[in-house]
């Protein structure tokens, strides 16, 4: 994962823009890596620069800010920042990760730094789990969206082709981008994988035997005989 959060500022305004420059130096996880007056300028930026962030102004008279970002491919992290807060509900539409209405004080930019900072994590670490009174919970990737699990509502994970699906409780099943491994770091240790296809939480389990496990919605599992060791060793353990 990179050290610092690359930004890229666009303002057609130079006082504006200024002012962005000196909010992100305060902040050492932010790097600035170039400043833009314009889109196109800001489009050779990204040409020659890693870009992780864009601070870009909604109303430029060339190609405005919401334009620009729509035709990026593969667009990096947006805050849009304007003076119009009518663009608030379109800039969420193109997943902004937020949105900074001017005229903004030193505190409401560190509330979007921050902000800013934890999307970053989760995109670079793809699951991030956090403690809660209430029980584990993961926040996982799913599409351009991240998805907030209860551990406990997880009821088995199943492999499929570069995703996994994740099946709960209750809800329809989602896929997520992520291996076994990646997962598996996250989660408590009542999660076993039990075959190279599934790995299921134990809490809702109702029998284990040699090549099944059984679930209490009436899921069946199978047992692999290189992770059978894996699922008595846990059986042992919580005796």
């Amino acid at each position: 994962m990179p050290m610092n959060i690359r930004c890229l500022i666009v303002d057609d305004e130079p006082l504006a823009l200024n002012r962005l420059k000196r909010h992100v130096l305060r902040f050492p996880y932010l790097e600035l890596v170039d400043s833009c007056y314009s889109a196109e300028d800001a489009e050779r930026a990204l040409q020659a620069n890693e870009v992780d962030l864009i601070f870009v102004d909604i109303n430029m008279p060339d190609t405005n800010g919401m334009s620009f970002i729509r035709s990026l491919e593969n667009p990096p992290m947006v805050v849009f920042v304007t003076a119009y807060a009518e663009y608030a509900v379109e800039s969420y539409k193109v997943n902004a990760v937020d949105y900074l209405l001017k005229p903004y004080s030193g505190e409401d930019f560190e509330r979007t730094a921050e902000k800013v900072y934890k999307h970053w994590q989760l995109l670079n670490n793809q699951g991030v789990k956090t403690e809660t009174p209430e029980a584990d919970v993961l926040y996982l990737k799913c599409e351009h969206r991240f998805v907030r699990v209860e551990c406990d509502q997880i009821k088995f994970i199943e492999g499929n082709n570069e995703y996994l699906k994740v099946h709960l409780v209750s809800g329809e099943p989602f896929l997520t981008h992520m291996t076994f491994k990646q997962i598996s770091e996250s989660l408590p240790g009542n999660f076993i994988q039990i075959h190279r296809s599934y790995l299921v939480n134990m809490k809702h389990a109702v029998s284990a035997e040699r090549t099944i496990v059984s679930l209490n919605d009436g899921t069946i599992l199978p047992v692999s005989d290189s992770r059978r060791n894996d699922l008595l060793q846990y059986m042992n353990a919580v005796k």
